[in-house]
């Protein structure tokens, strides 16, 4: 059997599980995940791995209505990483319903691309099967797809016939990647992403869209076994700022500890991890702020 390796572009609304399917395929965290939408701020290459292919996915942001500076770079780099693959993959939420959110994704999206396309109805263990069908039926409106694959990414249900239908769309050849590489991420960055998570899970509602991250510093000292890392936390106001500390450091301590946590076996060292939180006023609408950031 030849092997196919190729590139598959990751478009949908916010918050429908993009990137908790591309986790799930990759059998790796590369991209984080949480219930707030635009997690994701660029796209993000994951590496899955099979023993006759190589799927790269690019998962993008969420395709939304911008309302700033920062919104409309998020949008362009979904243009930019449906751009170039071999196999477009939209996702939808079959709990959350298939709507009009997901028709201007797909219209946006789908009808420039000539090569295959597949759509991924997520969350099907959250819904009964006579809505299950219903969304099905809505899924496969939305364009002309090869194939719609009802699929859990957090159960893992049907994500074997999912990457079937996504590898059936890859050209043959030799894999683009190292067979034991998952991610085109830098290290720094993969860093930083972490925290932004861990600040997004245990931040109130108000400050999420506005938190940031920069790794300022970080050294090895591989005869402690140990790893410094100095990273800022960027937001808006005095207020958010607060948010972020916690009474007495207590909230940044918790981010702090989760992020290390999941750092410390990312990097094969123990972690000592400093995070400051700063304030960068209205930067998701400054473009200079945005460049500073990285973003």
């Amino acid at each position: 059997m030849a092997f196919r390796a190729g590139f598959v572009g990751v478009v949908g609304r916010p918050n429908v599980g993009k990137s908790t399917i591309v986790n799930a395929m990759v059998g790796r965290k590369v991209s984080i995940v949480s219930d707030k939408p635009q997690t994701t701020r660029f796209a993000v290459r994951g590496v899955a791995n099979g023993p006759t292919d190589q799927i790269v996915f690019v998962d993008t942001p969420g395709l939304h209505k911008p309302r700033t500076p920062l919104g409309e770079r998020l949008n362009r780099r979904v243009a930019e990483g449906a751009a170039n693959v071999d196999v477009l993959m939209l996702v939808v939420d079959a709990a959350g319903g298939v709507g009009r959110g997901d028709a201007f994704v797909a219209a946006r999206e789908l009808p420039g691309f000539a090569g295959p396309k597949v759509c991924a109805v997520n969350k099907i263990d959250l819904v009964k099967r006579a809505a299950l069908v219903r969304e099905l039926d809505a899924a496969s409106r939305l364009a002309v797809f090869d194939h719609v694959v009802p699929v859990s990414a957090t159960k893992g249900t049907g994500l074997d016939e999912l990457r079937g239908a996504l590898v059936e769309g890859l050209p043959e050849g030799d894999a683009l990647f190292p067979l034991d590489q998952v991610t085109d991420l830098p290290t720094e960055t993969r860093i930083e992403e972490v925290v932004r998570e861990k600040a997004l899970a245990v931040a109130r509602e108000e400050v999420p869209h506005s938190i940031a991250v920069r790794v300022e510093e970080m050294e090895s000292d591989d005869d402690a076994g140990l790893v410094r890392i100095a990273c800022s936390l960027f937001v808006e106001r005095e207020s958010q700022k607060g948010i972020l500390v916690g009474r007495g450091g207590a909230t940044i301590k918790r981010i702090g500890t989760q992020a290390r946590a999941e750092l410390e076996p990312m990097l094969g060292h123990r972690v000592f991890l400093d995070l400051r939180v700063k304030v960068l006023r209205e930067w998701q609408r400054d473009p200079s702020a945005l460049d500073q950031l990285g973003l």
